[in-house]
């Protein structure tokens, strides 16, 4: 059995520095930018040391943003509430709030991203 179900994934952006300065606002953080190909890869924060599951924002010709892709759930630290909170100030929407899914499991919420992305957020608390 696998460790982890995800090993990587891409957010799809039509305006790169947009989404960049989206993410970068809600997490806190500079995000480091990756030319790949005919990609630009915006990573988002995530722990590889010590072998966490990684993820970037990107802009290329074949994929494009949608609200009806993939769910991504981010993992949004102790508590999501501050970046769920910081989702409307860097110009997007929140579609789904904090909401606990069970004690075990935690917290989730939804946002929609400056792309038109949904996006999950999570945490244990």
């Amino acid at each position: 059995m696998q460790k982890n179900a995800l090993a990587w994934f891409e957010i799809p952006a039509e305006d790169f520095e947009r989404a960049r300065r989206f993410y970068s606002t809600i997490f806190a953080y500079e995000m480091p930018v990756m030319p790949m190909g005919d990609s630009t890869l915006g990573i988002l924060p995530y722990d590889s040391a010590a072998g966490g599951v990684g993820g970037a924002i990107n802009k290329q010709k074949s994929a494009k943003p949608s609200p009806q892709g993939t769910l991504v759930y981010l993992s949004a630290g102790d508590d999501l509430a501050p970046v769920l909170g910081r989702v409307t100030g860097a110009s997007g929407r929140v579609v789904m709030p904090k909401t606990m899914v069970t004690p075990d499991i935690g917290y989730i919420a939804l946002f929609e991203d400056t792309e038109g992305n949904i996006v999950g957020l999570h945490s244990p608390h």
